[in-house]
């Protein structure tokens, strides 16, 4: 079994040119994009149809709901399922996607969680919500800053390692030692003009918008509310601002284009500052270099 991972930015054809790949070469997918986790969310997040995956397995793909927490180490579980598929069925793995945070986990590791006692579990619960972010502003700036005062799940994730270990969750990430899931990976990256790149994306945006993104989003809006962060990402926030009236139908299809844009050119950005040795080329010659990868013996 071979693994490859196939980043570039949102729109630049990873999906595609994956499902080719898997199709041809005995593959699985591994998903990496962060809003095609869940269930319910098939035009915002433009995750492959069921008609497009085909026979082919994915993972990372409608894993969850909504309204359910997501985690770095959901995703670990997600690609150890993955892999276990690959190796049981001697086929390949090809992680895609754009949110690269995840493969960046997969290469370094997850710091190990501390063992949580059932007395701090219940001493926990004893803290109301303000009193929980407060004592993490005190002890963990850092961290504070990263997180909403009103977001009891990691609230109380804090609250717990903080009374296990004493230490602040910051200094435990950066003083634990952490066990990679992934070590010899060939990365590849899809490099597009910007210009091109933009265009796809308005292409995309029109046509999901055309498909029924509208009527998807009043669906998770009235099942979920707009409580679940998912209900922030790029295109979902967009329509609900035009369904509240502040949007027109062509400024709504505007605002996601560039607020789509502007999230292509961070993810370039992060591929660039975090992954060594990545090989970057056009979507044509990226294929015949993997394709070259995974028929090696």
């Amino acid at each position: 079994m071979k693994e490859v991972a196939i980043l570039g930015a949102t729109a630049s054809g990873k999906t595609a040119l994956s499902l080719d790949l898997a199709n041809n070469h005995n593959a699985i997918i591994l998903s990496l994009d962060s809003l095609s986790l869940y269930k319910e969310i098939d035009i915002a997040s433009a995750k492959p149809t069921i008609e497009e995956r085909g026979e082919i397995p994915h993972f990372g793909i409608d894993e969850i709901y909504p309204n359910e927490h997501f985690s770095t180490a959901l995703f670990f579980e997600i690609y150890k399922v993955a892999k276990k598929e690959a190796l049981k069925n001697e086929k390949n793995l090809i992680i895609v996607g754009g949110t690269s945070f995840y493969l960046k986990s997969l290469i370094e590791g997850l710091n190990p969680k501390p063992n949580i006692s059932k007395e701090i579990k219940n001493r926990v619960k004893t803290i109301s919500i303000k009193e929980g972010y407060e004592m993490i502003r005190k002890y963990d700036p850092i961290y504070a800053d990263k997180i909403s005062s009103k977001d009891k799940y990691r609230i109380e994730k804090w609250l717990e390692i903080f009374f296990a270990t004493n230490k602040p969750l910051t200094n435990y990430f950066n003083s634990s030692n952490k066990s990679p899931l992934i070590k010899d990976l060939k990365i590849y990256e899809i490099e597009i003009n910007r210009s091109e790149l933009k265009n796809k994306i308005a292409l995309r945006t029109n046509k999901m918008i055309k498909v029924g993104l509208i009527d998807e989003v009043l669906y998770l809006e009235k099942k979920y509310t707009r409580a679940p962060k998912a209900m922030n990402s790029i295109g979902i926030k967009e329509t609900l601002e035009y369904l509240d009236g502040y949007l027109t139908l062509d400024e709504l299809q505007t605002k996601i284009t560039n607020k789509t844009a502007q999230l292509a050119k961070r993810q370039s950005t992060f591929n660039r500052s975090q992954f060594k040795n990545i090989i970057k080329a056009d979507t044509k010659t990226l294929k015949t270099l993997i394709q070259n990868y995974l028929k090696k013996i």
